[in-house]
């Protein structure tokens, strides 16, 4: 068995090594300024979501829990955004941290949110961020480059704001 000193296995888990004609072994979430490589994820309505989908449109992306008291108030602004984005190129998708589809469909209808969820949790953050933390937005402009990641609960006139990466 091969032997390998701790900084070239920490190289190796973080994208650091890899094959020269493949690539990384292992992909990265994006950095600031990267270009997202968008996951294609089955939404709760059984449909899929491809990056396609948001080709010349920002997308603002939100993990989000039905247990986290923080991003109910949270999915309040972002149901918000999602009406007042109606017509612009904003994409806004949403990522549930829960296993249960059932769970998460009977807290859209309780709190009247309509906006788009997958719960296919591992490869939209392995594309956006690791970081294990909720609520999260992921704002992505319209050259589909990422340009920010938001820790925890924001204001309803901060999550507003976000349209104007539609202009």
């Amino acid at each position: 068995m091969m032997r390998m000193n701790r900084r070239k296995l920490l190289a190796l888990l973080h994208g650091g090594l890899g094959l020269a004609a493949a690539g990384p072994l292992i992909a990265r979430a994006a950095s600031p300024g990267d270009v997202v490589r968008w996951p294609e994820v089955t939404m709760l309505d059984g449909s899929r979501w491809t990056g396609a989908q948001a080709q010349g449109k920002a997308v603002v992306a939100v993990f989000w829990s039905t247990t986290c008291p923080f991003c109910r108030r949270h999915n309040a602004h972002v149901e918000k955004l999602r009406l007042a984005a109606t017509g612009k190129p904003l994409e806004l998708l949403t990522i549930a941290r829960d296993k249960d589809p059932q769970a998460v469909a009977r807290y859209l209808k309780r709190h009247e949110l309509n906006f788009a969820v997958t719960l296919d949790t591992q490869p939209m953050a392995a594309a956006l961020s690791t970081r294990n933390l909720i609520p999260l937005t992921v704002v992505v402009d319209r050259q589909g480059r990422l340009k920010q990641v938001i820790p925890g609960e924001m204001f309803e006139d901060d999550v507003l704001d976000l349209q104007g990466l539609a202009s």
